[in-house]
């Protein structure tokens, strides 16, 4: 009878119910799972579960797997319950507050045109459910809801210009139904007035608080104790975790230089403060924190300073935060931003803060941050024998506890380097050396003959080269005389000096004759061939294969313990940087035409939009940056540690790996032309290439059949990897600049934009 019941059991289970394929890809996401964890604990491959995912072509599992997997999704929907269907979209008015102050009878009409809404955070009105005014644009379920799913949120029209800190208007806007897939409650209660608040003073001396979504709170607190204290019980003012098993934003205050005033702070910091980066222990304002039993971080009380008490529980008490006037948004980064009205800069950060997350810091910083915030390093585990749940691993991050890289991979002054003599210079086959191009040739005859110098730039090209890579998680492995495994990320001591750009793989079996001496080589910066053993990323070596050649490797630092870390990263900045552009006009889905057209003055058609597209490229780089962060003053010297090394993101590894890759992404795309078209590149800045031709716009250049790019090559468009126009120059500046300063192979894709010769390279 056993064995009866025991095949009822199989064929129940054979047929076990599982959701639409859409809810599984939510689920998973919503507890910050990625394709490959979920396949590595059901002994799958990795596309096999894509495709139980695919909304097109759904595969469905069969057998254990499918009883199993089930398991899985019954879990998780336990934890992540799909949010409730969002009402009628029919526009529904709201109830208007007790206004502050009697508006006159022009603020009415203001009102419909998004002018800010101000109440009280202890007398606020319910809004309606759903309602656009109901949520702010960090709207999220009270889970997580992950990058990739996560719809982007509608920006918020432009404040209307008013005296700084007079709202024009005291009543509420008019209030629309949530766009589709927007939950119809709303944000979570606690975050209901959205991620941070830029405080300010208006002209009758009332504290106001600029919410997102043109909302406007009195503030009745008189000193900044009482500001932290209001801000974490009536301001209701976070942002919900991006991941299930991670931690929810602490809120973000933002203070103008009125409100430090008020509060008795330094409008700018000294000469010996600025140094320091913080005010002394002994300000007034910090004596005041201390008696109120507030702590500030080691940092101490700065442009970008925490104030918080010990956590209790799983109770979070910490406001961070931003002091814009003491240079907390670096111009380089945010333009004008310190510069906005309050109401125009909460905006701002408030559409960063939604796409991306809320800022911790400089956009380096938070780049860093928003790795760790999707990929927590603990999780709870699955209860006990007593039913307690504890702290363990999360799979897929970094963990809590930082690892030491490989000798190759330390830069100068690292501990690991301390017993090379001192005046000792590493050289390639010593040091990992993977960084973007600076490559420059002299023209050829028959490029002088040519009339324009246009340069095409990749858009967010160190994100597109994050995006699918397999990067280490643990420890690294030193290996003797292996053989070389694409898949294996690490770092490989090889001698790639016989591969030969004059004739090279570009297809399957298809090789084609390149002039060698117009390309740079793929494996240096400087585009300079090899000479013998180097350091290299697994991408560099990889690309070696595919062109044709066979790599010997003599030593190899590996990492087996590894996955698509990144992945996360890089879906929330893409959609981060694709929404804000749609905003300004410049959509995924048109012509190359249309695309370079709609490029042309996107930022003056919104220049606070602009500010917020800066500052997610320079997230992007910033945090790549910061995995390599080296010491920075504090009496450090060379062979000692630097705080940085105690983090478990500090993973240069990693660093080294994406730039590898978006190097190679560069280069194969310019062999891809070159065999297609015969042309070669003159310079290469990064992520910039200029070519020489007769006419000004890249589709001049840019080979295109029936509307179709080059397959493998250059594609213009929008999306992370691929080309927009950087600008032109004739060939007669590009050569005078170079005869100015006497330098026949002076880089000029670094002022190939606007043609200011400058030392600086923008980035862009």
């Amino acid at each position: 009878m056993s064995e009866l019941f025991d095949a009822v059991d199989a064929l129940v289970a054979s047929r076990a119910p599982l959701p639409p394929a859409q809810e599984r890809k939510r689920l998973r996401q919503a507890h910050g799972l990625t394709l490959d964890d979920v396949a590595t604990a059901l002994k799958v491959r990795r596309a096999t579960v894509s495709g139980w995912e695919s909304v097109k072509k759904t595969t469905e599992p069969r057998g254990p797997e499918r009883e199993a997997y089930a398991r899985l999704l019954n879990k998780l929907a336990a934890l992540y319950p799909a949010p409730a269907a969002a009402p009628d979209p029919t526009p529904v008015a709201a109830p208007e507050p007790t206004p502050v102050a009697a508006p006159d009878p022009a603020s009415a009409a203001c009102a419909a045109g998004h002018a800010p809404v101000e109440r009280t955070a202890s007398t606020a009105p319910p809004a309606a459910p759903g309602s656009a005014a109901a949520r702010t644009p960090a709207d999220a379920d009270t889970p997580a809801v992950p990058a990739s799913t996560a719809v982007a949120e509608p920006v918020v029209p432009r404040p209307t210009r008013t005296a700084r800190g007079a709202p024009a208007s005291r009543r509420p806007a008019a209030r629309n139904a949530a766009p589709a897939g927007i939950p119809a409650g709303g944000p979570a209660p606690r975050f209901e007035n959205g991620p941070l608040a830029v405080v300010d003073v208006d002209a009758d001396g009332r504290v106001l608080a600029y919410c997102t979504g043109g909302l406007v709170l009195d503030v009745p607190a008189k000193s900044l104790p009482a500001l932290v204290e209001w801000t974490l019980k009536e301001a209701k003012l976070g942002q919900p975790r991006l991941s299930g098993p991670g931690k929810d934003a602490d809120p973000l205050l933002v203070l103008t230089e009125a409100a430090l005033k008020r509060y008795g702070l330094p409008v700018a910091l000294t000469e010996e403060e600025r140094i320091a980066g913080r005010l002394p222990e002994n300000h007034k304002v910090v004596r005041q924190l201390a008696r109120a039993d507030w702590k500030l971080t080691r940092r101490g009380f700065g442009p970008w300073a925490r104030i918080y008490r010990p956590a209790t529980g799983a109770e979070r008490t910490c406001v961070q935060l931003c002091i814009p006037s003491w240079h907390a948004l670096d111009a380089r980064h945010w333009g004008e931003a310190a510069q906005l009205p309050a109401a125009e800069l909460a905006r701002v950060l408030g559409v960063y803060a939604s796409r991306v997350m809320t800022p911790r810091g400089s956009t380096a910083v938070t780049g860093l941050e928003l790795m760790t915030a999707l990929h927590p390093p603990t999780r709870a585990s699955e209860p006990d024998a007593e039913g307690k749940r504890h702290s363990e691993h999360n799979p897929g991050s970094l963990g809590t506890d930082p690892v030491d890289c490989a000798p190759c991979e330390a830069p100068d002054g690292h501990p690991l380097l301390k017993d090379l003599p001192r005046f000792h210079v590493r050289g390639p086959a010593e040091k990992l050396f993977e960084e973007a191009y600076d490559w420059a040739r002299p023209l050829t005859d028959d490029e002088c003959m040519r009339r324009h110098l246009v340069g095409i730039d990749v858009n967010m090209a160190f994100a597109a080269g994050a995006n699918g890579l397999v990067v280490g998680l643990g420890a690294p492995t030193r290996v003797e005389r292996p053989v070389f495994d694409p898949k294996l990320p690490g770092s490989w001591l090889v001698d790639l000096s016989h591969v030969d750009l004059s004739r090279v793989k570009v297809g399957k079996d298809r090789w084609a004759d390149l002039d060698a001496g117009l390309l740079p080589s793929p494996f240096t910066p400087k585009g300079e061939r090899p000479d013998g053993p180097a350091w290299y990323a697994t991408p560099t070596v990889a690309y070696a294969v595919e062109l044709g050649y066979e790599v010997r490797p003599i030593e190899a630092w590996v990492r087996y313990e590894n996955g698509r870390y990144l992945d996360g990263w890089y879906n929330r900045l893409r959609d981060a940087y694709l929404a804000t552009m749609a905003d300004l006009g410049v959509h995924a889905d048109m012509t190359p035409e249309a695309f370079l057209a709609a490029m042309d003055g996107c930022k003056e058609r919104d220049p606070e939009l602009a500010i917020v597209v800066s500052a997610v490229k320079a997230t992007v780089k910033g945090g790549l940056g910061k995995l390599r962060e080296r010491p920075r003053g504090q009496g450090w010297r060379p062979g000692e540690p630097w705080r940085a090394l105690s983090r478990p993101t500090w993973r240069p590894d990693i660093r080294a790996a994406v730039i590898s890759r978006t190097r190679i992404n560069l280069h194969r795309k310019i062999v891809k032309h070159a065999a297609f078209t015969g042309q070669y590149p003159v310079a290469i800045l990064s992520d910039c290439v200029v070519y020489a031709v007769d006419g000004t716009s890249p589709l001049d250049f840019l080979p295109y059949r029936d509307g179709k790019p080059l397959p493998g090559g250059f594609k213009l468009g929008v999306n992370p990897g691929l080309v927009k126009h950087e600008g032109t120059q004739s060939v007669l500046w590009g050569e005078e600049v170079r005869d100015r300063f006497g330098a026949p192979e002076l880089n000029l894709a670094r002022y190939i934009k606007d043609g200011t010769v400058t030392d600086a390279d923008n980035g862009e």
